[in-house]
């Protein structure tokens, strides 16, 4: 069998050398080539590949179940603070994943609260007043009773004239009063009690009802009253004022009673 010649696409140059291969991406069994480019020699199956798909899980769980207890031992190991010996000791420093040297940890700082954290007013309950201090007393005291007067007659005293017979006296009241006093200040009173501790004395005073007469100095022996007119009793004069005599005439007979002029009137 007779096979054609081969094709040259290059036309007799020299074809462009292959592109370096590429480094394998992580994924198991890829090799991301551009399309349309292949290396020479593709690599070897993998490792993991040849092994059976029991034993991938095997190895997956054993991995697993290290990874949980070597990492619960170490966080474990970080978060155990230290024994308080007294001292500031410098805190560990830790590796990073990657190899790299990672930060040591900053010291710890005590909590303050910040005045964004503090209660707002409205959250704060308000403090209660003290309870007002209220006492009770009891305080006395008294009051005078004025007296009263009382005016009787005496006939041993002229008409119209006054005598104090007895002098009057007041009298005293003594008050109990329930006072309240609520801090310091009086806010109520009651009496409860009133008793009289000194009755008054009545005053009494004396009128004088006694009438005296007034005499004409120009008559004796009788007290002719001195008036408009003065007539001899039983007569027939009309007064107003009667004398009943005999009477002596020693001065002037004003009111013409010696009727006969023998200087006895009346008779």
């Amino acid at each position: 069998m007779t096979y054609p010649p081969p094709q040259d696409p290059w036309h007799g140059q020299a074809p462009p050398p292959p592109p370096p291969p590429q480094q394998p991406t992580a994924q198991f069994g890829t090799v991301p080539y551009p399309t349309g480019q292949y290396p020479a020699t593709l690599p070897q199956q993998s490792w993991w590949r040849r092994l059976s798909r029991g034993a991938q899980i095997a190895i997956v769980t054993a991995g697993v179940l290290m990874l949980c207890c070597c990492g619960g031992v170490a966080i474990g190991a970080v978060t155990d603070p230290p024994a308080n010996t007294g001292k500031k000791d410098a805190a560990p420093a830790t590796s990073a994943p990657n190899g790299d040297e990672a930060a040591a940890p900053a010291p710890a700082v005590a909590d303050v609260a910040s005045p964004t954290a503090a209660a707002s007013p409205s959250e704060v309950a308000p403090s209660e007043s003290p309870s007002p201090q209220v006492e009770t007393r009891t305080v006395t005291a008294t009051e005078k009773i004025a007296y009263s007067t009382r005016t009787v007659k005496d006939s041993s005293l002229p008409e119209g004239t006054k005598k104090i017979r007895t002098r009057g006296v007041a009298g005293v009241r003594t008050l109990t009063y329930q006072v309240t006093v609520t801090d310091g200040v009086q806010t109520g009173k009651k009496l409860v009690r009133s008793v009289v501790t000194k009755a008054p004395v009545t005053q009494v005073v004396a009128v004088g009802t006694k009438q005296t007469r007034q005499c004409d100095p120009n008559y004796s022996g009788a007290c002719v009253p001195i008036a408009s007119d003065v007539d001899c009793a039983g007569g027939s004069g009309n007064g107003p004022a009667y004398v009943r005599g005999p009477v002596r005439v020693v001065g002037s007979d004003i009111y013409d009673l010696d009727r006969d002029g023998d200087g006895i009137a009346c008779d």
